[in-house]
């Protein structure tokens, strides 16, 4: 059995759970969120707590087990307390800025790239860091994905949009002028 799927997923007052043709409606004080449960999987809500259970012993169904549960706490986690990704841009007059729901990045191209957040997500500019927060955890790494690829950091000097902590394997320049 799963060691990760065999876990109750437990949760408190503020967040109703309900299960409904095999789709799990997570609400809670940031939002509300869906799941649909794949056809190996069964739910037992109640107590406080959820249990998720296969229903067979094939591949696929032991597959599905441990991620269903998995989605399920990213759910009620996302629901009350939320989450959020940091991005650092590094590089000369790079910037970036919010207006509204709207992200600015101004990052060495000829025009500056707009950003729109979608539903549920919220974009915050400190210094050189871009928070991007929301309720659903798929969603939130998306979007700073989306916003990464925009400028990804350079292998030279670093330059670029980065996540928060990432290591950048940094190369030598050209070595032909040192030598002579």
């Amino acid at each position: 059995m799963s060691k990760i799927g065999k876990l109750p997923v437990k949760y408190d007052i503020p967040v109703q759970v309900s299960e409904e043709h095999s789709v799990v409606s997570v609400t809670g004080p940031k939002g509300n969120l869906k799941f649909q449960l794949p056809k190996e999987i069964k739910v037992a809500i109640g107590n406080g707590q959820i249990i998720v259970s296969r229903k067979d012993d094939s591949d696929r169904s032991k597959a599905m087990h441990g991620l269903s549960r998995t989605l399920i706490f990213n759910m009620i986690e996302g629901v009350t307390k939320g989450f959020e990704k940091t991005l650092e841009l590094s590089g000369v007059g790079f910037r970036a800025s919010v207006v509204g729901s709207q992200l600015t990045l101004i990052v060495g191209y000829s025009h500056p790239v707009e950003i729109e957040a979608p539903e549920g997500i919220g974009f915050k500019v400190a210094e050189n860091k871009i928070t991007v927060s929301g309720f659903d955890k798929a969603l939130v790494g998306e979007i700073a994905s989306k916003i990464r690829k925009v400028r990804p950091a350079e292998p030279y000097k670093a330059k670029g949009i980065k996540y928060e902590g990432e290591i950048i394997r940094r190369k030598a320049g050209k070595a032909g002028k040192a030598a002579a």
